[in-house]
């Protein structure tokens, strides 16, 4: 059902400037959410891995890990905003069929990413060893959370150009390759994790003693294991993307001469993503030092139930990674009818995925946490946060697919403006004034409101049509 051909013959209707029937649109849209969906899966059960094994550790480990983890994605983020300005682009002129074009913009988009994460990881390694201390933690946990996050830091250059690599495939529809080397990394970082954060061992596997090699790093191991994995991925998809895709370079002349056209337009998609990133996970990092002085419980039960959350919502990121794929390329073939029924669909299907993993996530919440962790307080902390978030799953999905078709029609700067007021206004408001009567329960009722806010006014934006009228004009 899944077959490349079906999804490239569909695609090319879409450059061909054909009329497209609801079938069809429906078909498109499965073909393409069920490998990113895939992917995101892949990468959420790597960090659920990463989790329950630094779990084991105690609360500890965990809270050393979870007090870096929200500035971990801010630098993330600001990778993936950096991709998207040149993927987006690459997007609109493969739906006009200008491939020459689109790997102009993918050569450009490597030199360009490639400077900018040097400039990013040179940043990490200065604020590595005070960054602890900044989000309010102890001096228990302040040393492996700085060596957890330089190995962090010291991946971050080939991560950023897989980053690209992978977003160039997507955007050329081609969702396989990226869903595959996501399952990969997750292979691999069980692998690495099992080698480096554990001792050497025996265990007992059906009743016969097997001897499992370790090198016993704990946190450092977990950096480690993770980090190889990025690597190990991002190198392949690199090659991949550079000389076996549509977008090859293989037979390109290579320059290192700046193209000021797409380098502005990279600029103008990418400056309000990177601006709303900073200040999104600048609130995300707020919000862990308003739960840090609640302990190191409160810590530990906030980084698992933000892990095991992500089972829920990772549908809604899949299906959105199509939607920017299907609203960029119609609007790069002049389809702009269909670019808006995309639209529509993607955040309807959605938010009734989500609506259901909402359902499954408030009823199997203890079996979620538990999983993580075997410390009850840190069970019984998150699976209340669980069910608090349960209620805003659906409304999570319409702000997810929604900033996804913005993103996909080059629109950034209001949606990026939404988003920062809803965070910052809302969420941080709310939780700064309910954490100490609540606890970590308020913090979770802020995020659920604000949650529930953002997606009714991404809605609005989406029906109203306001998200085009740059491409109209």
């Amino acid at each position: 059902m899944f077959s490349k051909s079906k999804s490239d013959a569909l695609l090319g209707m879409i450059r061909a400037g054909e009329e497209m029937n609801g079938n069809q649109m429906l078909k498109l849209i499965v073909l393409l959410s069920i490998p990113s969906i895939l992917a995101q899966l892949s990468s959420i059960l790597m960090f659920y891995i990463d989790a329950s094994m630094v779990g084991s550790l105690g609360a500890k480990a965990s809270a050393a890990i979870g007090l870096i983890e929200t500035t971990t994605w801010l630098f993330g983020s600001l990778t993936s905003a950096a991709a998207m300005g040149f993927s987006v682009q690459a997007a609109h002129f493969i739906g006009a069929n200008d491939f020459t074009k689109a790997r102009g913009v993918f050569r450009q988009g490597i030199i360009a990413t490639a400077i900018f994460t040097t400039i990013l990881t040179t940043l990490c390694l200065i604020i590595a060893y005070p960054l602890p201390y900044w989000l309010g933690g102890g001096e228990d946990i302040a040393g492996d959370a700085t060596s957890y996050f330089i190995i962090y830091a010291l991946s971050l250059p080939i991560y950023q150009i897989g980053v690209l690599s992978s977003s160039m495939l997507k955007c050329s529809g081609n969702m396989r390759v990226p869903s595959m080397m996501s399952i990969a990394m997750c292979v691999l970082d069980v692998l690495f994790n099992f080698l480096f954060i554990f001792p050497s061992r025996e265990i007992n596997i059906f009743g016969t003693m097997v001897y499992i090699p370790g090198v016993g790093l704990e946190v450092v191991g977990a950096a480690l294991g993770s980090a190889l994995a990025y690597v190990i991925t991002g190198i392949i998809l690199i090659w991949f993307a550079v000389s076996k895709s549509q977008l090859s370079l293989r037979h390109e002349a290579w320059s290192f001469r700046p193209q000021w056209d797409y380098l502005r337009n990279a600029a103008k998609i990418s400056l309000p993503m990177a601006t709303q990133y900073i200040m999104m996970n600048g609130a995300q990092i707020v919000s862990t030092i308003i739960v840090a002085p609640l302990g190191n419980f409160a810590i530990a039960a906030n980084t698992f139930a933000i892990t095991a959350e992500s089972l829920c919502y990772m549908p809604g990121y899949g299906i959105g990674e199509a939607a920017t794929t299907l609203v960029g390329q119609s609007i790069g073939a002049g389809q702009y009818r269909l670019s808006k029924s995309f639209a529509r669909m993607t955040v309807f299907i959605g938010m009734g995925v989500m609506a259901l993993m909402g359902v499954i996530m408030y009823i199997a919440a203890p079996e979620m946490i538990g999983v993580l962790t075997p410390v009850e307080e840190i069970r019984v902390l998150g699976t209340e946060a669980l069910r608090i978030e349960a209620w805003a799953e659906p409304m999570f999905a319409a702000s997810i697919i929604s900033y996804s078709v913005c993103l996909g029609a080059g629109d950034t700067l209001v949606p990026a403006c939404m988003n920062l007021a809803s965070m910052w206004m809302v969420r941080l408001t709310l939780a700064a004034y309910l954490a100490p009567k609540y606890g970590l329960a308020g913090v979770w009722m802020a995020m659920a409101i604000e949650l529930t806010f953002r997606g009714t006014i991404f809605l609005i934006r989406i029906l109203s049509g306001k998200w085009m009228k740059r491409n109209n004009s």
